[in-house]
């Protein structure tokens, strides 16, 4: 029988953690995602697991990395300024080919913010945050529900493209309750990570565009993990661009040449629409009730929902602008997503963008309505 729960959106994610199979946690508590350290703390060491508060957050994706590289599925979840100091490591974890989650519930402003207020600042962070060229999957969350299933998600993404996942949340998500449907456990679909087989010594472990074998610390495998250039080795290979050439394509092209069945969009009423609302996370919410209400009283207007950030959705996108004529892209904060959807939409629709009437709360039905309106008339 399902379990149902009225949980918080971090309480959510902790539970999702749980059922995916995390058993290593590292934190170091920031608002607002302390809860999901909360929960973790609690249950994890009746799983066999461990849940460990580092000194800083820096530590606390180092360890996830190299729990994951000892055969355990890991987590870390932080915000804005605990994920800012997460880069490195995140840089890192691509390069390594690594498996590790990492949530950020967003707060509000730049540097230490407001962390009780929600903003969707973090978008472009998440995906160009470390540094140099490499690719990483984002998910955007937009209920408690999805705070457990997407979590869930991550974790299997993870683990089939040996890559660092972002959960994207922000403080509204994290902090609102709603009932939380969980399956049996024998009915939630699990991926692990494929691994050598034992006794193979010596493998190719890294730059497989089909993704290698993952060897684990000490069951026999010889693997050289480094986050300098390297060849399918691992072994580092600092002095010839080959090497710098083949390692960026690979990574990227084992998540490109995926993206399509990787990006998932939601998409309601667009058949017949003038106008579609572009929307992602917290904001879906607004956009979704607005639509609803437009369409009973006859106003055509559909709505896209990017539950993948990146890679972005491109083919989705494109296929929207051929047939809704305008597409309004709304955000909780001065214009990320905007510009991607600019250039997915290849001309083929314009695309206008709107941030809630104040920074870090949320599009209220009646500003969306009389913008929309505007819109519609031009």
């Amino acid at each position: 029988m399902p379990t149902k729960m009225f949980l918080q959106g971090n309480e959510a994610c902790a539970y999702g953690a749980l059922a995916a199979g995390c058993r290593f946690f590292a934190f170091y508590p920031i608002t607002p995602a302390s809860e999901i350290a909360y929960v973790m703390a609690r249950e994890m060491p009746k799983r066999g697991g461990i849940c460990i508060q580092m000194e800083d957050e820096i530590a606390s994706l180092a360890s996830a990395i190299g729990a994951s590289w000892a055969g355990a599925k890991a987590m870390t979840a932080t915000s804005g300024p605990g994920f800012s100091l997460m880069q490195e490591g995140i840089g890192y974890a691509s390069m390594t080919e690594t498996p590790c989650v990492i949530v950020d519930v967003e707060r509000a402003g730049p540097s230490t913010g407001t962390p009780a207020l929600p903003m969707q600042g973090d978008v472009y962070q998440s995906r160009r945050g470390s540094h140099g060229e490499y690719p990483i999957i984002v998910l955007a969350p937009n209920s408690a529900q999805e705070m457990f299933d997407l979590t869930i998600e991550a974790f299997n993404l993870s683990e089939a493209y040996r890559t660092p996942v972002v959960v994207l949340s922000d403080a509204l998500i994290g902090h609102l309750r709603e009932e939380v449907v969980m399956p049996e456990g024998s009915e939630i679909k699990l991926v692990n990570r494929r691994t050598p087989e034992p006794g193979s010594g010596r493998v190719r472990a890294f730059l497989d565009e089909d993704v290698a074998p993952m060897p684990i610390f000490g069951t026999g495998h010889s693997a050289h993990v480094t986050g300098s250039t390297h060849d399918e080795y691992g072994m580092r290979e600092v002095s010839d661009p080959k090497y710098v050439h083949k390692v960026v394509v690979s990574l990227r092209n084992k998540i490109q040449k995926r993206a399509k069945d990787i990006a998932k969009v939601e998409m309601e009423a667009l058949e017949g629409s003038e106008l579609a609302l572009v929307s992602f996370g917290s904001v879906s919410r607004s956009a979704s009730h607005v639509v609803k209400i437009l369409r009973s009283r006859g106003t055509r207007v559909g709505s896209i929902r990017l539950i993948t950030l990146w890679p972005f959705p491109d083919e989705a996108i494109e296929r929207a602008a051929k047939e809704v004529p305008k597409l309004l892209v709304l955000e909780n904060n001065l214009g990320q997503v905007v510009n991607e959807v600019e250039r997915a939409a290849r001309g083929r629709a314009e695309v206008a963008f709107l941030p809630p009437a104040t920074v870090a709360s949320i599009h209220s039905p009646d500003f969306l309505m009389r913008r929309i309106e505007e819109l519609m008339k031009k």
